[in-house]
């Protein structure tokens, strides 16, 4: 059995002009994973995938998919991938029929069942014109094309951006239906995090450009801890404590938020003598967010119209 992973990415780093893009970036995708990778806008995301998918050079080291390296893929391995950009681009003047028999031409290996599957889901006639397709529909018809070659690999860069909630649901039941088999693995961008929290296996986290975290979603989720103090008066300030991320404070309470929290911790919090502390469980997008946010101390952005 090859256990070699299907994604390698070894120190890469990419520069546009003086703008560094991606520093320093490696990490490994074994087969069979549904890998979420995160970041905010500019961190990075894209250029990676980009780069790995053979669209653009690295300025310093490399990447690989199947053991080849991504500037000299080969057509074989190509038709091992499938890529699904954010936009869902589609030939308008062709028929939902006409994009799905264009498509096939490219791939030896074409499940037309699956495609018919797909639209059917998203409910889309063979005869409607692409460009008259709603968003979601445009989505689904550029699922079907993806998936219909039965690719190995799934690469999807933020998909389901501007989708609604049926199309977004039926998306990530056609994501988890490709890695029924146990050789398929799924790369995927998302800014909804309750879409990754619900399917992916591993993040990895991108901020500035560098690899900040490569874990399970659990392991991310139970290394933050979120904490809110309750006083009878003012809280004071948060006190500098190893591993506080970021703090919020209103009349009578101040949240808290801990990487890698200790009981330690816990007991410097009991020293501020609040009336109750109680810890909340974080959901993924919580989380991300105090870990790529900004550090120190918030306060409600509208505070100040309330004295207007």
């Amino acid at each position: 059995m090859n256990t070699s992973p299907v994604i390698e990415i070894d120190r890469l780093t990419k520069y546009y002009g003086t703008r560094e893009i991606v520093r320093d970036l490696s990490l490994k995708v074994p087969a069979g994973t549904i890998y979420g990778f995160l970041g905010r806008n500019g961190m990075g995301k894209t250029t990676t995938i980009r780069i790995l998918l053979g669209f653009e050079d690295p300025t310093r080291g490399g990447t690989r998919v199947f053991g080849q390296d991504s500037q000299s893929l080969s057509p074989e391995t190509r038709a091992r991938i499938g890529y699904l950009p954010e936009g869902h681009h589609v030939y308008g003047w062709m028929t939902v029929k006409e994009c799905g028999r264009f498509q096939a031409s490219f791939f030896p290996k074409w499940n037309q069942d699956i495609f018919e599957a797909v639209i059917t889901h998203f409910r889309l006639e063979p005869k409607m014109k692409a460009g008259h397709l709603s968003r979601g529909q445009r989505a689904g018809l550029c699922l079907a094309m993806t998936l219909a070659p039965e690719p190995e690999l799934l690469v999807l860069d933020d998909p389901a951006l501007g989708l609604d909630p049926v199309a977004r649901r039926s998306l990530l039941q056609s994501m988890l239906y490709v890695t029924r088999q146990p050789n398929r693995t799924i790369l995927f961008s998302s800014h909804l995090l309750s879409d990754v929290e619900r399917v992916a296996d591993r993040i990895a986290v991108l901020d500035g450009g560098a690899l900040r975290a490569d874990c399970t979603v659990e392991r991310f989720r139970e290394s933050l801890r979120h904490y809110v103090l309750k006083f009878d008066d003012t809280p004071p300030p948060a006190p500098a404590i190893p591993g506080l991320l970021e703090s919020f404070r209103t009349d009578r309470e101040l949240a808290l938020t801990f990487a890698n929290a200790t009981s330690d911790t816990e007991a410097q919090l009991a020293r501020l003598q609040p009336a109750d502390i109680e810890p909340v469980q974080m959901t993924l997008e919580d989380a991300f967010v105090s870990y790529v946010g900004e550090r120190g101390e918030k306060t409600f952005f509208m505070r100040d119209l309330e004295h207007k």
